[in-house]
């Protein structure tokens, strides 16, 4: 592989981006490809079976062909809401997982680099932060302090800008409340139901370290079905 599809590929991985790696074994030649470019003469007569490769996020040699294809695939995005002690066990979860994690919160006493390690932290209120942030449909947000002016305005961005996940943890009666909120602030009843509230897989724990694996269940769960809906 040529020093120039190296230092590219290392430059698009940095960058999060979603691309395809082709090479062709009979003849060692490689590029990179992504829906928005065009192929090379090498490649363009298997152009319909590396784009359904592409778009299957499938990695092996395309059927009927020399060539193999190697995706990368850009990780979901998740803002979380609240460095709070539940914070940190979903972090230490998160971790295994292919997400990238920021933290938002305007109190700069909770978010020491003691309690979070190696995670973005942005110490503003989220109506700011999450207005410098370049986000998409592919982003995740989960809400942590029950506290209406940091909790409810990063809801309402994530609505409106039509988040894949969005979970708001707090109780039954909390997230009623909750909801109440965002109808008088405008929101239809199909968008407030698309708000994991409370947040997390139902099976039972109490234990905040119980919680942040029902939330970081639930939340891969509804990254899967993203992957797979995206396939189709």
């Amino acid at each position: 592989m040529k020093k120039e599809i190296l230092k590219e590929i290392i430059k698009r991985n940095s960058l999060k981006e979603d691309f395809a790696v082709l090479t062709n074994l009979s003849t060692g030649n490689s590029e990179i490809f992504n829906s928005k470019n065009l192929l090379s003469k090498e490649f363009k007569n298997y152009e319909n079976k590396i784009n359904n490769f592409y778009n299957l996020k499938k990695n092996g040699i395309i059927d009927g062909t020399q060539i193999f294809i190697l995706n990368y695939i850009k990780p979901v995005e998740v803002i979380i809401v609240g460095a709070v002690h539940i914070a940190q066990y979903l972090i230490d979860l998160l971790k295994n997982f292919n997400f990238i994690v920021t933290i938002i919160d305007p109190r700069k006493y909770f978010t020491t680099e003691q309690r979070f390690q190696k995670v973005k932290i942005i110490n503003e209120w989220p109506k700011n932060a999450l207005e410098k942030i370049e986000t998409n449909t592919n982003f995740a947000l989960i809400t942590l302090t029950h506290d209406p002016k940091i909790d409810d305005p990063a809801l309402s961005y994530a609505l409106k800008n039509k988040f894949f996940y969005i979970g708001a943890l707090g109780s039954k009666k909390t997230h009623e409340n909750r909801c109440k909120r965002l109808k008088e602030a405008g929101f239809g009843e199909k968008e407030i139901r698309s708000i994991h509230g409370p947040i997390g897989i139902k099976f039972g724990g109490k234990s905040t370290p119980e919680i942040a694996l029902s939330i970081v269940a639930q939340l891969v769960s509804e990254t899967n079905k993203l992957l797979l809906n995206s396939k189709n």
